[in-house]
């Protein structure tokens, strides 16, 4: 059903006429999206250091999440193979490959100092999207272009700057491991990225709704590649950095954020409050919803922590973001260990000034007591055949093991993995069982939808209409929560049992009220027994696909616009928002000054049947019943990402079966025709969280899908 009421807005000391028209094509969202390139990416600031615990555990959690590492994955067996030294004059290099997971190489080299102690500093380098990485080698034209703009003093260093941080590390006394980005150098088995969506591997809807991908596999690599790192004898483990720049600044940050072992950190070209990160490999589902790269990179405080900015879209840092860190920093005891460096007289870079500042911060913070302007020297660029890792008698991998059917290979050993940790935690067989199972699971569906219950006060109601019907009144009028605006019809009895039933159906009002304006049965039922009933009109109720931020709301799953990730990893879902309207009517019910409901029964039905369990799941417990009737909805068969139910992640988490679950101890029926066998399924699986709980959970049946409003009214009337 299209949006159709018209009603006014109190709003302040006048009125405010908000208008929807209803729409023959699809609805527009009525939102602001977030945009990659477009959008503002501020830190959300934090009124003290108990505040920033919290907000960092929040900020991480969710990084978690994107990464598909919520839960974190098995770490098998490395099986690391270190070979082919190459000698310098006063450095080494080696090459190394190990299997981040069982048939998945991570190939990189290994530069140390010629001569070391026992315990030595160790810094992390992934490469970022620089051209041919690892093996770059910049034609003479690039290089005369560099050296004329001052942006590299030796030749070797312009035609690769990634050999020379890694060379000069390993000259000041560090271990340094330089590795591939997935689908880059001698990481085979994977093509170069792509975008768009496709029918297998990554960036298909499967992989989607388990949040595996390129940005899965590339930090999971990187957490891999710390492993093998730290696991080197001669590595001291107190003083482990991680530095990169572009798409390599994007991995620190997030290896920084997820892995305290990381000690100091200095992402390069990449901390802004604008584009967070253009590839497929820096960016993911859920990942920047409420956050960005400035609260990502605060995720590091209070460990040394140091920044460059180009000109480029980190051009602003010194005064968009930086400020914030500083702050943040000084709040933390720790001020001076946070610093920026705005080379904005280069383009984007990690050039011989940007290098120099990295090498004096690692000097600084890993005392190794060279002069505190240490310069980098020129060194013997390595040709590609010295860097690879592959040769004869260490092979590449060939076969099914290169392309499309090693993604699909990789997607299943981390949709495995997944369900070897969340299926037990769906079958909780005590108390603890059952805080775990919400502790990980129901944690990730609260990210995945946006949120628990609004606090006190956040959700409050504004009156446009109201009309007398005799025996009860008919209201129009919004709720107001969280900067949305959600329309709602009230049918409030005079002879009113202090219940409320909050009423969820995609047909919006004209699930209460018909055409004409009289009661439908459902509802005329509930108010003879006294209930009032708020029917709010969720997001969009006509669309049949999710907004695409990227595409107008049109559907189009080839080329770079084409990938989920750019939609659902700045917005919720359309299922998130519309969980969130059903929540914040919930909170305004609650907390309204003159109508408190002692009781408070959820009702699904007409589409939202699981958006109606889904809210009762996160509504803070003052729900004491909800019915809902999910039509046979699961999130499995859903093979198009702008599906409207569809929701990165869904299947992961146990999808309907789980939302089922997270439910208890509120009293739950589960109504269903009897043509769909899905929904016994599904309350079957919650069976055990009630079970756990010792709270009501039933499943009821009617011949006919036309019945079920009805028998639904009749549960809830009888609550």
């Amino acid at each position: 059903m299209q949006p159709q009421s018209f009603f006014t807005l109190l709003a302040g000391a006048g009125l405010a006429l908000l208008s929807f028209c209803a729409r023959a094509e699809e609805p527009a969202p009525t939102r602001e999206l977030r945009d990659l390139n477009k959008s503002y990416f501020p830190f959300t600031p934090v009124k003290d250091a108990s505040a920033w615990a919290a907000r960092r555990a929040e900020v991480r959690k969710r990084v978690l999440l994107g990464a598909g590492l919520w839960p974190m994955p098995e770490k098998t067996p490395l099986n690391a193979v270190v070979h082919g030294r190459v000698e310098r004059d006063d450095y080494t290099m080696d090459k190394v490959f190990f299997e981040s997971l069982p048939g998945h190489f991570v190939t990189g080299n290994l530069y140390l100092p010629k001569k070391h102690g026992d315990k030595i500093p160790a810094v992390l380098c992934p490469h970022g999207h620089w051209p041919n990485g690892r093996f770059m080698n910049a034609g003479a034209a690039e290089v005369k272009k560099q050296m004329d703009m001052g942006a590299e003093k030796f030749e070797n260093g312009a035609h690769s700057p990634l050999q020379a941080r890694c060379v000069q590390l390993a000259r000041m006394g560090c271990a340094v491991f330089h590795y591939d980005m997935v689908g880059v150098a001698d990481s085979v088995q994977f093509k170069e990225h792509r975008h768009g969506m496709q029918e297998h591997g990554f960036l298909s809807p499967e992989a989607e709704q388990n949040l595996n991908g390129y940005f899965s596999l590339q930090i999971w690599n990187g957490e891999r590649a710390l492993d093998f790192l730290t696991s080197l004898p001669y590595v001291d483990k107190t003083r482990v950095g991680c530095t990169g720049a572009s798409g390599g600044g994007t991995q620190t940050l997030i290896l920084t954020g997820i892995d305290d072992r990381i000690t100091a950190s200095f992402p390069c070209v990449m901390t802004s409050t604008a584009m967070q990160g253009g590839c497929t490999c820096e960016n993911a589902n859920h990942l920047r919803i409420g956050q960005g790269n400035i609260d990502i990179a605060a995720l590091t405080a209070p460990r040394p922590l140091g920044m460059t900015a180009a000109d480029d879209w980190t051009k602003e840092l010194e005064t968009k973001g930086f400020p914030d860190l500083k702050k943040l920093y000084t709040m933390l005891g720790a001020p001076d260990k946070v610093e920026g460096h705005y080379n904005i007289q280069f383009p984007h870079n990690y050039n011989h000034v940007s290098r120099q500042q990295m090498y004096a911060f690692f000097n600084k913070y890993f005392g190794l007591g060279l002069p505190a302007d240490v310069d980098e020297r020129d060194f013997t660029l390595s040709t590609k055949e010295e860097m690879s890792v592959w040769n004869d008698k260490h092979p590449a991998p060939t076969g099914n093991q290169t392309g499309e059917p090693h993604e699909v290979a990789v997607c299943n050993w981390f949709q495995q993995d997944a369900k070897k940790q969340i299926e037990p935690l769906l079958q909780p067989k005590s108390e603890a069982d059952l805080a775990k199972m919400r502790s990980v699971v129901g944690a990730a569906w609260e990210m995945m939808l946006g949120g628990k219950v609004p606090g006190k006060d956040e959700a409050t109601f504004g009156l446009g209409t109201k009309e007398d019907k005799g025996s009860y009144f008919v209201l129009k009028g919004v709720t107001n929560c969280r900067a949305n605006a959600i329309e709602g019809t009230f049918l409030y009895p005079k002879n009113w049992n202090n219940s409320t039933v909050l009423w969820l159906s995609l047909k919006g009002a004209g699930s209460i009220l018909t055409k004409n304006g009289d009661l439908t049965s459902p509802a005329q039922r509930l108010l003879s027994e006294g209930y009032s009933i708020a029917c709010p009109t969720l997001y969009m109720p006509g669309a049949t696909k999710n907004p695409n931020v990227y595409n107008n709301g049109k559907r189009k799953l080839s080329g770079f616009e084409g990938y989920a990730g750019y939609h659902y990893g700045y917005n919720l879902s359309l299922f998130a928002e519309r969980v969130q309207d059903a929540l914040a009517t919930i909170a305004m019910v609650r907390d309204h000054p003159k109508h408190h409901s002692d009781h408070i029964l959820v009702a699904g039905v007409e589409g939202a049947g699981v958006i109606a369990a889904a809210a009762t799941g996160f509504s803070g417990g003052v729900v004491d019943q909800v019915v809902t009737a999910p039509e046979g909805l699961r999130f499995k068969p859903i093979t198009d990402v702008w599906d409207v139910n569809f929701i990165p992640g869904a299947v992961k988490y146990g999808g309907v079966r789980a939302l089922l679950a997270l439910c208890a101890p509120v009293k739950l029926t589960v109504v269903n025709e009897e043509e769909s066998s899905d929904t016994f399924h599904n309350a079957t699986a919650a069976e055990a969280a009630y079970k756990v709980n010792r709270a009501s959970l039933r499943t009821v049946t009617v011949p006919k899908a036309n019945e079920v409003d009805a028998t639904v009214s009749a549960i809830i009337g009888n609550k």
